[in-house]
């Protein structure tokens, strides 16, 4: 017979260091992706239906407002404690892989719309905001995190909350995880 052990402070640790930096990225995520939305469907089917024959240049601009919202979400908060001094290539990194997400969206949508003629507001939305979305988020988030906010990680207050008083690392965390 085998004993199981508990997970160690240090894997306890990232796996809710992990945790928290998901759940910020899907809480900026969801921002964007509501200001995404609207303004895609604002542009193919409001009032004046300014890009109302033109799905992949609606799909275009929403995807760039959308991206400027999740810059400063994801900078300021998700990978805050991943900056580097060079903002600069932060920003041009941020951008290379938003186009990267912006073509797998936009690769959904051209596919659906144009390939398999499925060319209803249901099926522009489902392509572009429900199969583009799934894929380039993965997408994003992993190139976020490997390529584009490399700082070296620093104390945040999850870190604090996981010691003890004296400063020492918790050695009960695999019960209150």
């Amino acid at each position: 017979m085998t004993t199981r052990r508990a997970p160690s402070a240090a894997r306890v640790l990232a796996a809710r260091r992990r945790g928290a930096e998901l759940a910020r990225f899907g809480s900026v995520g969801a921002l964007a992706y509501v200001v995404d939305l609207g303004l895609f469907n604002l542009l193919r089917f409001g009032p004046g239906e300014l890009l109302g024959e033109k799905p992949l240049t609606a799909k275009v601009v929403s995807v760039t407002v959308a991206t400027v919202v999740a810059w400063l979400g994801n900078r300021w908060w998700t990978f805050a404690d991943r900056r580097t001094e060079t903002r600069t290539r932060e920003l041009l990194g941020f951008a290379l892989v938003n186009v990267g997400g912006l073509a797998i969206g936009v690769g959904c949508l051209a596919f659906s719309h144009y390939v398999l003629g499925l060319t209803s507001p249901l099926a522009d939305n489902i392509s572009a905001n429900g199969v583009g979305l799934v894929l380039g988020t993965a997408f994003r988030y992993l190139c976020y995190r490997h390529l584009v906010f490399t700082g070296a990680p620093t104390a945040t207050s999850l870190d604090a909350a996981l010691r003890s008083p004296d400063g020492e690392p918790r050695t009960d965390l695999s019960t209150r995880v």
